[in-house]
């Protein structure tokens, strides 16, 4: 199994917090995980909350966990109330059931690790770790419509 390296996680987080410096957001947070959900990078910027860290890896490594990016939870959840109930007993509340887990696909459409941010509003946020994993030419899958 593939899985994204220092070098490319490096390149995602920076990217990534260039972006929200472009977009104005608050102070973040971003991780990136590997395939096997271990922390390859992150970096808290100056004024980023103390718990930043822990919603961003819980974003991301719950999109690992279930296999799509986290936006999805938002339709699973109207669709199936109980499903988040679930899936945060189930993961011993590590999950952090909003948007911007985002998974990093390579060519072949292989999860190769995922992108978490904390920090701004969790819609500016994704944009952020979409704009990260695009600067090292892989594939954001958000879970939403688009990917």
């Amino acid at each position: 199994m593939s899985s994204v390296g220092l070098s490319q996680a490096s390149t995602i987080v920076d990217a990534a917090l260039a972006k929200g410096r472009e977009t104005a957001c608050d102070p973040l947070t971003v991780v990136v995980l590997d395939a096997g959900g271990h922390l390859v990078a992150a970096k808290r910027e100056d004024g980023s909350g103390i718990m930043r860290f822990e919603v961003a890896f819980g974003k991301a490594w719950g999109a690992l966990g279930m296999g799509f990016g986290s936006r999805a939870y938002l339709e699973r959840a109207k669709a199936n109330p109980a499903f988040v109930n679930a899936l945060m007993a189930a993961s011993g509340g590590r999950v952090v059931p909003v948007p911007s887990g985002v998974l990093i696909r390579e060519a072949s459409g292989a999860v190769i690790g995922a992108v978490g941010i904390s920090g701004d509003t969790s819609d500016r946020d994704e944009v952020c770790a979409v704009a990260g994993i695009e600067a090292v030419g892989l594939t954001p899958d958000t879970g939403g419509a688009k990917g």
